[in-house]
C-alpha cells in the first residue's frame, strides 16, 4: 500500500531543499570581497549602466528608511 501523495511531497521537499542549498552556497561565495569585486567588474563589461542605476535607486531609498526608523523609535 503506497501513498502517492507522500512521494510528491518528498520530491517537493528535495526541490525546495536543493534551492535553499543553492541560495546559501551563492551567499557564502558572494560574502568574499574579492569575488564581489570580480563579479562587479565582469558585470560592468556587459551592463555598464547597471551599477549607476542601482546606486541611484539605493540612494533614494536610504533617506526613507532612516525616516521610518526615526518614526518607529518614537
Amino acid at each position: 500500500m503506497e501513498n502517492q501523495g507522500s512521494a510528491g511531497s518528498k520530491d517537493m521537499l528535495y526541490l525546495v531543499g536543493g534551492l535553499a542549498l543553492l541560495v546559501a552556497g551563492a551567499g557564502l561565495i558572494m560574502a568574499h570581497p574579492e569575488v564581489r569585486r570580480q563579479l562587479r567588474s565582469s558585470l560592468d563589461r556587459f551592463l555598464p549602466r547597471l551599477s549607476e542605476n542601482l546606486g541611484n535607486n539605493l540612494a533614494g531609498v536610504v533617506p526613507d528608511v532612516q525616516r521610518y526608523l526615526k518614526l518607529r523609535s518614537m
